[in-house]
């Protein structure tokens, strides 16, 4: 049975009618999990006339990963789990799959393992100049679908202009944003968050991982009927 998880101690004061529901959304750019649930998530708010703000939260699944060691993610799996480069194939294969459902195009073959910290300081960036939810997306088909090295300098800088977004170049390498990201990942652990993606919403409701179309539904139904009474 898939639940809805409580979380009582970090509860915002109760939305008003007519204000936004805020999501948050703690993921890492190389969650294969975390693709699919962005999509179901947005699946799910299709179907509600709503007025919803999303924020995209940082969070590292490998910290120590190192961009310029170019591994492949079967070697890593495999390493991992102490398995063969075969069977670590197969479950991709499979997670390959799943994402078909919710119509995104996995491409395991070459795909890197990059360390991610410059990736989330670009999209802290990127939100101050709204547009975070467009360079989520890019980074996530870059990685998933186009197989790029999103650990790299030049991948970023290049996926930032895609979506409008200037001087990524000296963003990427001055401190500037570097604390922001840091808070998200200290204050997902403070709320017991081990694995992404993790939904919060309104600091009451939270989804952890990329549960059916019906867990987001359900919530979201249920945070827009508690919230307007």
């Amino acid at each position: 049975m898939h639940k809805i998880f409580i979380i009582l101690d970090i509860c915002y004061n109760n939305i008003k009618v007519g204000e936004k529901m805020k999501i948050e959304i703690w993921s890492d750019f190389v969650c294969p999990f975390c693709y699919i649930g962005k999509r179901k998530l947005e699946q799910a708010l299709e179907n509600f006339d709503s007025n919803v703000e999303i924020t995209y939260k940082a969070f590292q699944l490998d910290p120590s990963a190192k961009t310029e060691d170019n591994l492949q993610i079967d070697e890593v799996l495999a390493k991992k789990y102490n398995m063969s480069i075969e069977k670590a194939r197969e479950m991709n294969n499979n997670v390959a799959a799943n994402a078909k459902s919710v119509g995104l195009d996995y491409n395991f073959d070459g795909m890197a393992y990059p360390n991610t910290f410059l990736a989330h300081k670009l999209m802290k960036y990127a939100e101050s100049k709204n547009l975070d939810k467009a360079l989520a997306e890019k980074l996530f088909e870059a990685h998933f679908i186009k197989t790029k090295n999103i650990g790299l300098k030049e991948t970023l800088i290049e996926l930032a202009n895609e979506v409008g977004l200037t001087n990524a170049s000296e963003v990427l390498d001055n401190n500037n944003f570097n604390n922001d990201v840091e808070f998200d990942i200290n204050e997902a652990r403070s709320f017991g968050i081990s694995g992404v993606p993790f939904f919060v919403f309104n600091r009451k409701y939270a989804i952890s991982g990329a549960q059916p179309l019906k867990v987001f539904e359900d919530t979201i139904k249920k945070v827009f009927e508690e919230e307007t009474k």
